[in-house]
């Protein structure tokens, strides 16, 4: 039977749940455990895919397509394994499908009610998740916080789960803040017991507290917090703030974190293996070097709508021994007579994906002033696009080209709907969604950076390259790279001459982990390291 490790949140949100449920399941793995993960929300929407960047930041997808929590990178970069579907949950999803089996009669005509039927459904994704990847072990974050009335039935359903499998297979972790007050120069407990005390009133005794803070705590504060709140005193662990989260694994483990979990679900583990992992860890902290990356987007505000493609930078320049430095830059403030004040001095430029046409015409005007002046640039999704637009506008003299998705009377729409798609499709859930072959042509710059000839990438788009201007686009110098194998569709373009200037339909950025950085962009950072204009 697989062990099954809840973790929740008391306080406030943004207390780190999902790094400390990453770390864990990184340590768990390094003991030679099959570890899964996966994230509950409360909200009610059926899944984040319709949600605004600025409400939800980025969308994080999985090999089988599912449209996620950007915990779930947290988890995949961490703990080195592939989630599916069954990683993410939210109460629209629940309440979804429990109504669609109502409707279907397979209550058999009884009253639906949140005990059982919605608990029900829940148990089914926690015990699911499990069996399709054959984990020894399940970590279970619980979004939200103690109290919200919103996590109240996934608070149960887990504490059902408990009393079904035993307390030998089942372990309750939850996060809390311990603040700081300036004023009196202490440490304040409070919070803590009060958030304990919600979650004991729920029926769920935690096992592990975990505090959050940005200073060491005093030893008064773990044998207060043991005694108030019922847990061994090894089992009150300190989660201090850190300059580089690839260290929390690290951290937590000084203070024996996997050996307490290990000890109290009675699993006979390995010692931890993290040799690598603090090999890793060491290079980032020596990096000599700063290399410049431009990130042009239309949500840079939100350095959260770009997780992925930040920290698969990040991942590329640990193995280069250089600092990357981010410059996160406004689409919108860039045209073609503001292009080179905003943009020169950068080493390299990446334009990450997106939906709408706020913000085109500024990574148009990046993309053109990229190319003229030979410096490496990787296009994302819309990136990709967008190179596709800027070329055919302005070397294939294809004028005022365009996406069907910004101007649907345009003359020449290089990028359009997928085949059989229109405007009146639903919106949630039917994109182009996970993992997809792609064929690599040879001497290419795309073949150089993965040295295989086909690939699978994770995909999340509902426009395409408009295979009506292939010919043309080709004849003009633009190289299409990778295609699908029934070259149906442009999957990359290139321009292979250069030292990089490529442009992806897929987010490679969701494959790349920070001790296994992603081929293409190892390739781009490469590229801007040897460009770069200063240490």
């Amino acid at each position: 039977m697989a062990k099954y490790i809840f973790v929740t949140g008391g306080v406030v949100s943004g207390l780190g749940k999902g790094i400390t449920a990453a770390s864990l399941g990184r340590l768990l793995k390094s003991r030679g455990l099959k570890v899964a993960a996966q994230k509950l929300d409360p909200y009610i929407n059926v899944d984040p895919g319709t949600m605004s960047p600025y409400q939800h930041g980025e969308v994080y997808v999985t090999e089988d397509g599912a449209e996620t929590d950007l915990d779930l990178g947290h988890y995949e970069r961490f703990i080195d394994e592939d989630l599916n579907k069954y990683s993410n949950l939210t109460t629209g999803k629940v309440y979804w499908n429990v109504l669609n089996k109502e409707r279907r009669g397979e209550y058999l005509g009884k009253t639906v009610q949140v005990i059982p039927h919605i608990t029900n459904e829940i148990k089914r994704f926690i015990y699911n998740v499990g069996k399709t990847s054959e984990a020894d072990v399940v970590i279970t974050e619980i979004g939200g916080t103690i109290g919200d009335i919103e996590s109240q039935p996934f608070i149960e359903a887990a504490r059902q789960v408990s009393l079904e499998v035993g307390k030998e297979n089942s372990l309750f972790i939850h996060v809390t803040l311990v603040p700081y007050l300036h004023g009196s120069e202490e440490h304040k407990t409070k919070p803590t017991q009060h958030s304990v005390k919600e979650l004991q009133g729920m029926g769920v005794n935690p096992n592990i507290i975990i505090l959050r803070c940005d200073e060491p705590l005093e030893k008064e504060i773990f044998e207060k917090i043991s005694l108030f709140c019922n847990v061994k005193k090894d089992c009150v662990i300190e989660n201090i703030t850190l300059a580089n989260l690839y260290e929390a694994p690290l951290m937590l483990e000084k203070a024996h974190f996997s050996e307490v979990v290990c000890r109290e679900l009675n699993i006979n583990a390995n010692e931890p293996d993290l040799k690598e992992w603090k090999k890793m860890v060491k290079r980032i902290k020596e990096r000599p070097y700063y290399t410049h990356i431009g990130l042009v987007g239309k949500y840079v505000e939100l350095h959260d709508a770009y997780l992925s493609v930040a920290e698969a930078l990040r991942h590329a320049g640990y193995y280069y021994n250089t600092h990357i430095k981010i410059h996160w830059i406004s689409s919108e403030k860039i045209n073609d007579e503001t292009a080179e004040e905003v943009l020169q001095g950068l080493d390299g430029i990446i334009i990450p994906g997106g939906f709408g046409n706020r913000g085109i015409e500024g990574m148009i005007s990046a993309v053109k002033y990229a190319r003229n002046n030979n410096i490496p640039l990787f296009g994302i999704c819309l990136g990709m696009q967008v190179m596709v637009i800027e070329y055919a506008r302005n070397v294939a003299n294809l004028t005022n080209a365009n996406s069907g998705e910004f101007d649907k009377k345009s003359a020449y729409k290089v990028i359009d709907y997928m085949p059989g798609q229109n405007d009146d499709i639903n919106k949630g859930g039917t994109l182009r969604l996970g993992s997809y072959p792609c064929l690599i042509s040879k001497g290419t710059t795309l073949r150089r950076c993965y040295k295989v000839k086909e690939i699978n990438e994770r995909h999340r788009h509902r426009y395409e390259f408009n295979n009506e201007y292939r010919a043309i686009l080709k004849e003009k110098g633009l190289t299409l790279s990778g295609v699908s194998p029934d070259d149906q569709f442009v999957e990359v373009v290139e321009l292979s001459d250069r030292n990089f200037y490529v442009g992806v339909q897929f987010h490679p950025e969701f494959k790349s982990r920070p001790n296994k950085p992603h081929p293409l962009f190892l390739g781009f950072v490469e590229a801007a390291f040897n460009n770069r204009h200063n240490d």
